[in-house]
């Protein structure tokens, strides 16, 4: 019953509304009768919110999610930074960890006029299309970096790099610089420059700036997003 449950729980996307009944039953496969028993004590638990006819996520799934130690330890350290990064730059500021081929985005700061971008708190993106995933793979070891080139490699845009080639030079290129760099391979007209950010031998974490094509100015931006996460890398080390 725990895997319908949260077969039921994995049907609600960012971009979608609240579902039907008759909507939950076709996208899990699962009986109706089976999905209202469900549904009623996901409700009842706070999991879920009925309104009407429809049903949505529930405000205790947030509260749950808040409650992740590593994530938000991760998160509280990181903040300062990343506010002294955004007040640097005034440009979209993420903070993004590692969960197997994918970023899994902590937090995100941005001005009234934020980017239209696909990232989200809490919202995976593949490593291999974005600044902060670059960034991971680069520092999380040799073996998931093969892992990566032998499979197919996501295309979000015409710009997404689906060449292993081209990925592992540009693997190899923010290895050397500590520096990763996405041209519009995640939004288009959308650039960023990434760094990791450690606590041991590889990444646990990776920060960007994400800035308009024309305004992207890699030099100037450079310094800041480093500075930012050798800054958050020392709070890790030391346990402040």
């Amino acid at each position: 019953m725990l895997d319908k449950a949260v077969a039921i729980l994995g049907c609600f996307r960012p971009d979608g509304g609240a579902f039907r009944l008759t909507e939950l039953s076709a996208r899990t496969g699962l009986a109706k009768t089976t999905v209202f028993r469900l549904c009623a004590d996901l409700v009842r638990l706070g999991l879920l919110e009925r309104d009407a006819e429809t049903y949505r996520l529930g405000g205790a799934l947030f509260e749950l999610g808040s409650l992740v130690p590593r994530r938000r330890d991760l998160r509280e350290a990181a903040l300062p930074f990343l506010q002294d990064l955004f007040e640097a730059t005034h440009e979209t500021v993420h903070l993004g960890v590692r969960e197997g081929r994918e970023v899994v985005y902590v937090e995100r700061i941005h001005g009234h006029d934020a980017l239209r971008l696909p990232s989200r708190i809490g919202g995976r993106l593949p490593l291999t299309c974005t600044g902060v995933g670059k960034a991971l793979l680069a520092f999380s070891g040799s073996e998931l970096v093969e892992d990566v080139l032998a499979a197919a490699l996501p295309r979000l845009t015409p710009h997404s790099i689906t060449d292993p080639d081209r990925l592992r030079t540009a693997i190899e290129q923010a290895q050397v610089a500590g520096l990763a760099y996405e041209e519009e391979e995640a939004a288009s007209g959308v650039s960023c420059i990434a760094a990791p950010v450690f606590d041991g031998p590889t990444a646990v974490a990776a920060l960007s700036v994400a800035v308009p094509r024309s305004r992207f100015r890699p030099a100037q931006l450079a310094p800041a997003v480093r500075t930012a996460a050798l800054g958050l890398s020392r709070a890790l080390r030391s346990g402040t």
